[in-house]
C-alpha cells in the first residue's frame, strides 16, 4: 500500500519552499517565542512567563499571489498596500496576520467572499505557502519542516473538512471512515473497529452500510466529520463545512458540532462566511476583510464593542439577547446591593433569562456552574440590551487577548 496522506493530495503545489520575511521573532530560542505580547517581542524581564503555549501561533503572516510578491513585500517592509500591490500585478490574500489559539479553543475566522479567510486556513495548515511570517504548530516551526515532518504532522495532529464532502462513491460510509487509517498503514480490523466508533460519535448507526449517493446532505457531512476525526487529530480545520446545507439541516449540523467539541475539545480554526454561524460556534472571532483581521475578540466583545465600522455592519443587525451571556452584562458584587431571591448563571443565554429577570424588583444573583456568586444583574441592564439599540456599542473596544 502507498503511504500518502490525504492532506498531501489537496494541493499540488510545492510545499517545502520557505519565504519568510525576516522577523526578529525567528532568531529568538522558542523560550522567548512564548513571550509575545501584542504580537510583539518584549524583552524576557518583563515577558509574561504564566502564559501557555498556544497550540497554533502566527506572527506576521502574509500571503501575496504574483511573481514579484517576494520582491514587492522586502521593498515595503510589511507595511502593504492591497491597492499598490494589485495595481504591480499582485493580489494580496493574507495582510500582517497575527495570532494565537490555545488549546481547546475555537476560533472562528470569518468574512465575506475574497476576504482572505479560507487562504488564512490554508497557509496555517501549509496547503499554501506563506509568502512571509511565522507559523508555529505547538511551538514547531511549520514552515522549516521538511517532507517527511510535514506528512507526519498531517497525518497525527491535523484533521480537516471542506465544504465540499469529497466521499468516495464507490465505498460505504465505514470504508469511506476507515480510508484515511488504512492509508496511515494501519490494519484494516483496527482501521474498521475505530470507523465504526466513529460512526456512532457522529449518529450515523445502522447506516455505516450505505454509500454516499444513499444519505443525505447532512449525513454526507457528517462522514467527512468522522474521516476527519478517525486520525484524532489535535488541531481541526473545518472550511466552511456546513455552507452547502439547507438551512435546517444546517442548524442541526451545528447542533451536533457543538455536541462534539463538547465531548472531544479540540483546537479548531473554523471558516465560515456566516456572522450568526460564527456567534453561535465561536470561543473567539477574527473578522477579515481585504486579507487584514479587522477585529479579533469574543462574540459579546465584538457585538458589544466593534472596533471599526466594517465590523460595526455585521453587529447592527445582531439580537444581543439571542447572542450575549449574563457574564457579558453583569456588574461586579456589591454589598450594600439588596439582593433578591433570583439567582441566573453567567453562562445563560439573556433572552433565556430575561422575562424572569424583568420580573423581580431587585438585582438578582449570578452564579457559576458550582452556584458560587460572581456578579449581580439588574433589571434596568437587560432592558438596556433589549431596547437600547446601538448604544453600547459606542464604549471603547476591549483588547483581544
Amino acid at each position: 500500500m502507498i503511504q500518502i496522506s490525504p492532506l498531501a493530495l489537496a494541493t499540488r503545489e510545492e510545499f517545502f519552499s520557505r519565504l519568510m520575511y525576516p522577523s526578529e521573532a525567528i532568531r529568538l530560542p522558542l523560550a522567548c517565542v512564548k513571550r509575545l505580547i501584542g504580537y510583539q517581542i518584549m524583552p524576557p524581564s518583563i515577558a509574561p512567563t504564566n502564559k501557555e503555549q498556544p497550540v497554533i501561533l502566527c506572527d506576521s503572516v502574509f500571503k501575496v499571489f504574483g511573481e514579484n510578491a517576494k520582491k514587492m513585500l522586502e521593498g515595503v517592509q510589511g507595511n502593504v498596500d492591497a491597492k499598490a500591490f494589485q495595481d504591480a500585478g499582485c493580489i494580496v490574500g493574507v495582510n500582517n496576520a497575527s495570532f494565537e489559539v490555545f488549546k481547546g479553543e475555537m476560533l472562528v475566522v470569518m468574512g465575506l467572499s475574497g476576504s482572505g479567510k479560507s487562504t488564512l486556513l490554508r497557509c496555517i495548515s501549509k496547503l499554501t505557502d506563506a509568502t512571509a511570517g511565522n507559523i508555529y504548530i505547538d511551538g514547531q516551526d511549520l514552515l522549516a519542516m521538511n517532507n517527511k515532518q510535514l506528512i507526519e504532522l498531517r497525518r497525527n495532529k491535523m484533521g480537516m473538512v471542506f465544504q465540499s464532502f469529497a466521499l468516495l462513491p464507490h465505498k460505504t460510509v465505514l470504508e469511506n471512515i476507515a480510508f484515511p487509517l488504512q492509508v496511515k498503514g494501519g490494519k484494516t480490523q483496527d482501521s474498521i473497529k475505530k470507523a465504526m466508533e466513529m460512526v456512532e460519535l457522529v449518529g450515523l448507526g445502522g447506516r455505516e452500510n450505505y454509500f454516499p449517493r444513499e444519505l443525505s446532505g447532512g449525513q454526507q457531512q457528517r462522514v467527512g466529520i468522522a474521516r476527519s476525526l478517525a486520525i484524532e487529530p489535535d488541531i481541526w480545520f473545518l472550511d466552511e463545512p456546513f455552507s452547502a446545507l439547507d438551512p435546517l439541516i444546517r442548524k442541526e449540523m451545528q447542533d451536533e458540532f457543538l455536541r462534539l467539541q463538547g465531548v472531544l475539545n479540540k483546537t479548531i480554526l473554523f471558516v465560515t462566511h456566516d456572522f450568526d454561524e460564527a456567534l453561535r460556534l465561536a470561543d473567539r472571532i477574527a473578522i477579515m476583510k481585504d486579507g487584514v483581521i479587522e477585529q479579533l475578540d469574543t462574540p459579546a466583545n465584538i457585538v458589544l464593542h466593534p472596533a471599526t465600522e466594517y465590523v460595526h455592519k455585521f453587529t447592527e443587525e445582531v439580537p444581543r439577547e439571542k447572542v450575549l451571556k449574563i457574564e457579558s452584562v453583569m456588574e461586579p458584587i456589591n454589598s450594600s446591593e439588596h439582593i433578591g431571591d433570583l439567582q441566573v448563571s453567567k453562562d445563560a443565554i439573556i433572552e433565556t433569562v430575561a422575562e424572569a429577570v424583568l420580573n423581580e424588583s431587585k438585582a438578582v444573583s449570578v452564579v457559576d456552574a458550582n452556584d458560587r456568586v460572581v456578579g449581580i444583574l439588574h433589571p434596568s441592564k437587560v432592558i438596556s440590551v433589549l431596547f437600547g439599540g446601538q448604544s453600547q456599542a459606542s464604549e471603547p473596544a476591549a483588547t483581544p487577548r
